[in-house]
């Protein structure tokens, strides 16, 4: 699976995860990505969209 947005190319963001002792360890955070049909204007087109591209309706879904 492709962890990045296909409407607005959100990718996993990086950092630290911080003990109760402030012992650091790196971890992602990935984005929250869902399999999608879409209408383009090649036809239909299976992509990987974040919940916030879906919500706003950035791109018309094939049902």
């Amino acid at each position: 699976m492709s962890k990045e947005c296909f409407g607005c190319s959100k990718k996993p963001i990086s950092g630290n995860k911080i003990s109760h002792a402030h012992n650091l360890t790196r971890r992602r955070w990935l984005p929250n990505l869902q399999k999608v049909h879409i209408q383009t204007e090649g036809g239909r087109k299976s992509v990987y969209l974040c919940t916030r591209c879906i919500r706003t309706g950035k791109f018309q879904k094939v049902v």
